[in-house]
């Protein structure tokens, strides 16, 4: 089975807007595989510290929050 990690990549970054603060940091629960592509795309900031939480980019909230609305929100 092949896997599209571009699509894994974008449902990641969409679920890192459920948890995204007011400064602009989220939760970073999620496969470090996908992290790392996601900072190399720059959405995200390095994910390798000892935070539990990652940065995202000025591009990465305004992505993330436009993945999340196409692809868990109901209605308009």
């Amino acid at each position: 089975m092949e896997i599209d990690k571009d699509r894994i990549d974008e449902t990641v970054l969409a679920l890192l807007y459920l948890t995204l603060d007011g400064d602009g940091r989220a939760w970073k629960g999620f496969d470090w595989k996908v992290l790392d592509r996601l900072h190399e795309k720059g959405f995200i900031g390095d994910p390798v510290n000892k935070a539990k939480s990652v940065r995202l980019t000025d591009e990465g909230i305004a992505r993330s929050e436009k993945l999340f609305r196409e692809m868990f929100c109901i209605g308009k």
